[in-house]
This record gives C-alpha cells, structure tokens and sequence, in this order.
C-alpha cells in the first residue's frame, strides 16, 4: 500500500487528541453525503418532468422527424421508406401531412394546426393513449380540448376548414374564372375531443392523412414530413446518427434535413435544461460548504498530529509527501461522502419509481399522481467528479500547512 495512502487512512480514522476535530470532521462527511444525495434527488425529479413532457410531446410527434430544408412539402418514394424502417433501431416511418388551416364556425373562426395522421400512426396513438374509440374516421376530425373550450366546439357538431393555400388560389381565380369551381371550402363534423399535451390540446386538430392533403392542397407523393419513431432500448442519438448519414447519400440530402423533438421545441426543452442546471449550481453551494469545514477539520488535524508529522519527517518523508497525505485524506473524505450520498438518491429514487410514495400536491391538477424520476448516469459522474475535485481542493491550504509544521525547526514544539 501506498505510504501517503496508508497514513492518510491512519489520520482520518484514529481517534483525535481533542473531540471537536472528530466532531467537525463527522459534520464535513454528513453535509457531503446530504448535499450529494439532495442534488441527485432533485436532478433525477427535473430529468422526470423532461421526460413525462417529451413522451407527452410524442404521443404526436415523433423523436425524429424527415422535414423539408425549405418550403412546406417534401416528395419520398417508397423505396426510401423502406430504407428507413431497415436502418437497426428503428420502429416505424409514417408520412404526415401538417400545416396551418383556418377552422371555422358559425360564431368564430380560429387559425389552427392541422395534422394528418397514417392508419398505423392512428393506431399506434389509440395503443399509447389507451383510447377505446378511433379519434378520428376518413371523413371527420379530433380537435384539442383547449381549443374546442374556446371556441365552443363539441363532438358532432359540423365546422369548415380551410387552408391559406385554398384562400390564395381563390385571389388567383379571380383572373382565371375557371378557377372558381374547384375553390369549395371543405366541411366536416368534429368526432372526438382530446387531451395530450397543452400544445396540442391548444391548437391542434388532428384528422386522416387523405383529409389532411385535401385541405392543405398537397399533390400526390407530397407530404409535410416523416415521423421516425426508435424501438424501446434503443439508442435514439444512434438512429439519428444512422438516419443522417442514410440521407447523406441519397438524392433527397439537398432538400430535406433531419430534426430531433428537441431541435423543434427547443425553447421548451432549453428552458427544462437551464432549470435542471441551475439547480446543479444551486444545490452544489452544499457540498461547497460542507467542503469548507472541512478544510478547517484537517487545518486542526495537522496541528494535532504535529509530532506525529515530526517523527514521518525524522524518517525521511518531505513536503510533498506531507501535502500529499492531507490532500488523499480530504480526497477519501470526498469519495466516501459522495459514494454514500449516491447509494442514498438511488435507493430513493428507486423506491419513488416503483411505488411513488411522494405525491404531487393535487391529484386531480396533473396527469400523474407523484413524481416522475429518471436516474441518469451522466448525473451521477458529474456530481461525483465535482464534489471530489471540491474537497480535494479545499484539501491543498491544509496540506501545505502541514508540510510547514513539518518543516519547523522547533523541535521542542514538535516533541514536547
């Protein structure tokens, strides 16, 4: 075993001529662990309300989306589907067609979005929501429920939609009459309410892909876009990677891109990082603290340890050897605090995933009744390697205030 190791574990664990040393030493490992665990705690939390919103987002959208570089519409073969659906990890490549449309009543109209859905897309949002009826047919539409609350809609009742598509050819028929027969504004009945996401639930009508296109004017072969959705275990930064390269050396690289749920709502998504973030930095000032007294626990160490260090000088040990126990000594201070802080989050955390026995304060408010977590590896390192290097820090001004005890040349101090 390493000398500077081995003394330093002798230094920690034995017993301390004055009882304040162990006493503050004990209040330094304590404010370790609890800042470490309340950190990874609170972490793990905020990582569970980003990923309750990201699957609340891809109950309609999907993880990774085919869009077009510039304009509304792209064109994608079959071929290039089924190139998709092959790449490893990938569950499902569905076409939409989505835009703007204008909704309108006999009261109000309202600008909305309107998104046309595949059957197997359709089918795949009953499974995940757990609906009974279809929320749609080939003929009718889903509306947000916020939506619907605004503007007084309700299922069965008839409304017109209409797209700006279908407002700008009817200015262009005005010097073409021939024009003017095709520009009928499409009605339809509303078949469902739904509640997903306060996105959608605010603006979004949802209807058939068929429909969609009919209202949005799109061409045969024309779609908004392609929903990619990742199988269950599978790396979704690895299908993107995939996906991207996939189109890289196809012909469609010059007008369609790649995007990711987090590049679309990015101010969202932006938002629950810097909280996440901020909360790190926040909570860190704990183990800051804690670090800080212990700094003065092995200042008080090296003085009561003076001829102990006396003698390791006698036997040939030098500054740095001196410094170096000090430092392994507030180094093993902070692995043992963060070790046992980490064990501590993860069996609550753990314990909250599986029975949820904290609570959201009101039930009826959320669509969850406790709070989610999420344990991310990532979180566990940089909270780990951050309050290491802390007290391994705080450990240096101790340290070289042992090696100068070590190095008077008052032997009487040292020997008395």
């Amino acid at each position: 075993m390493n000398a500077g190791l081995w003394i330093a574990q002798r230094f920690s664990f034995a017993r301390k001529r004055f009882r304040i040393i162990n006493i503050i030493s004990a209040i330094s490992l304590a404010g370790i662990i609890i800042g470490v665990s309340t950190l990874l705690v609170v972490m793990s939390v905020l990582n569970g309300f980003q990923k309750l919103a990201r699957d609340l987002f891809t109950t309609v959208d999907s993880p990774i989306q085919l869009v077009p570089l510039s304009g509304r519409t792209l064109t994608v073969s079959d071929n290039f589907l089924q190139s998709i659906r092959a790449l490893k990890g990938v569950e499902s490549a569905e076409p939409f067609a989505e835009g703007q449309a204008i909704l309108a009543t006999q009261e109000k109209s309202e600008l909305i979005f309107l998104k046309g859905l595949s059957e197997v897309a359709h089918h795949r949002l009953m499974r995940q929501t757990h609906a009974r009826e279809p929320y749609f047919t080939e003929a009718t539409i889903s509306v947000g429920e916020l939506l619907a609350y605004r503007t007084n809609l309700y299922p069965f009742k008839s409304v017109k939609i209409f797209s700006p598509e279908l407002i700008s050819s009817g200015l262009e028929s005005l010097s073409q009459p021939y024009l003017i027969p095709a520009l009928t504004i499409p009605e339809t009945t509303i078949s469902s309410l739904f509640s997903l996401q306060k996105v959608f639930d605010d603006r979004y009508v949802l209807a058939s892909e068929p429909f969609a296109k009919r209202i949005l004017l799109l061409g045969n072969g024309e779609y908004s876009g392609v929903d990619i959705r990742v199988k269950d275990g599978e790396s979704r930064d690895m299908v993107t990677s995939h996906l991207r390269n996939l189109l890289a050396q196809s012909s469609l690289k010059k007008s369609c891109k790649v995007r990711t749920l987090e590049e679309k709502y990015s101010n969202i998504f932006a938002v629950m990082k810097l909280e996440k973030w901020i909360s790190f930095s926040v909570l860190m000032l704990i183990i800051l603290v804690a670090a800080l007294s212990l700094t003065g626990a092995l200042a008080m160490t090296a003085i009561d340890k003076q001829r102990e260090l006396f003698y390791l000088r006698c036997l040939g040990l030098d500054k740095s050897q001196f410094r170096a126990i000090f430092i392994i000594q507030g180094g093993m201070t902070g692995v043992a605090g963060t070790a046992v802080g980490s064990l501590i989050a993860w069996s609550v955390c753990k314990l909250q995933e599986l029975y949820g026995f904290v609570e959201l304060p009101s039930k009826s408010a959320f669509i969850i009744h406790s709070y989610p977590v999420n344990m991310q590896t990532g979180d566990f390192v940089a909270v780990g390697i951050t309050a290491i290097m802390l007290c391994v820090a705080v450990s240096l001004y101790p340290a070289r205030k042992a090696a100068l005890i070590a190095a008077s040349s008052s032997l009487d101090l040292k020997t008395n």
